[in-house]
């Protein structure tokens, strides 16, 4: 897939990166002054158009038909350029509060990036960052520019933002089933394996001293002998480290034959055995829990985590409007222009939560 993802990005960079540089450092739009140029953003474009076709699984090699690759870049453009404008109004805003990237901070977070790559070696990390076609320089305004923006979210509106009691227990009254624990089971398992030859072969014999085993382990279980022992001395499935425990798991996620034997159990009940491809299983019941929803008090955290979100994209889209609106902004190519009046005035998506 990544290579896919490559040849896609580099069909597409030969379709739209110019080749004379008095062209690609054509500017596209000013936005107080700075400006964003057509290297930019075909550089964005590519970028959008790669998450883009890994997300919808798009063959890359359907973007060497022309008027297919104009399509798709009509498509991201107008996310692409409102977001560039954007991020640059909230560059401004942070460079506005005095924010930075210090020399402490930006050397921290550089040696986080190596040791989270395991690229301890500098000269390593070097000629990685030129793979990419980047330098410390590039790489430094990068992450500047990624603080400034995280910031100035945080400054202009997270902090601003607080859920009340009332807020929360009126989300968790109306969103009942994002608090709902779903149906689980827990079990006890012990298998006894019967062993074949490297054709696959089974012995008849060892296949029947292997049900007589297990025949004996659950009687030995129902007269009252304890079954994690019982799957810690007798079980060979890795489970016997844990008394042949496992789950919980949801229901979901059991075969149809293992859940309609569940179905019927009640806690402590013990299956007959069960013929497998390796082996014969037992199971025992352990816990059964039905859907449950959890109590308020112990959802409480995320319930103001799902509602500041939804909050936050709203009041996020308001400061961006009012950045937009104090901003002089000049164009110098018209279609995007157009596209990027059609795409910040379109209506606001539904949802969000409440």
């Amino acid at each position: 897939m990544k290579k896919q993802l490559f040849a896609a990005a580099m069909i597409l960079a030969a379709s739209v990166t110019p080749i004379r540089g008095d062209i690609i450092e054509q500017i596209l739009v000013k936005v107080n002054g700075d400006i964003i140029t057509k290297i930019e953003l075909e550089q964005q474009q590519v970028l959008a158009l790669r998450q883009k076709m890994q997300v919808q699984k798009i063959d890359p090699e359907s973007l060497k038909n022309d008027e297919t690759l104009k399509k798709a870049l009509a498509e991201v453009t107008p996310a692409v350029i409102a977001n560039a404008i954007d991020q640059l109004l909230l560059i401004q805003r942070g460079r506005e509060l005095g924010l930075k990237l210090s020399d402490d901070q930006f050397k921290q977070v550089v040696a986080n990036i190596r040791k989270e790559n395991k690229l301890e070696d500098e000269q390593k990390f070097l000629e990685v960052l030129a793979q990419e076609g980047m330098t410390m320089d590039a790489l430094r305004k990068q992450l500047e520019n990624q603080m400034l923006v995280d910031q100035v979210q945080r400054q202009e509106v997270g902090s601003k933002l607080s859920i009340t009691e009332e807020e929360a227990r009126q989300y968790y009254a109306r969103h009942p089933e994002e608090f709902t624990e779903s149906a689980s089971v827990t079990l006890r398992e012990i298998f006894i394996e019967v062993p074949a030859d490297t054709a696959g072969a089974v012995n008849v014999a060892q296949d029947d001293a292997a049900k007589a085993k297990i025949e004996d382990v659950r009687a030995r279980a129902l007269k009252g002998e304890d079954f994690a022992k019982l799957a810690a001395e007798l079980s060979t499935s890795p489970s016997k480290a844990n008394g042949g425990l496992i789950g919980p798991f949801s229901q979901s996620d059991m075969s149809p034959q293992l859940l309609a034997l569940v179905e019927k159990m009640k806690q402590g009940d013990i299956t007959n055995p069960i013929r497998t491809t390796k082996g014969y299983q037992l199971f025992k019941l352990e816990t059964l829990k039905g859907k449950a929803l959890q109590p308020f008090d112990s959802v409480r955290d995320l319930i103001s985590d799902k509602v500041a979100g939804a909050r936050t994209q709203v009041e996020m889209r308001k400061f961006l409007t009012r950045l937009r609106s104090q901003a002089i902004i000049e164009w110098k190519n018209d279609e995007l222009k157009k596209a990027y009046e059609k795409y910040v005035n379109a209506p606001e998506p539904v949802g969000g939560g409440q």
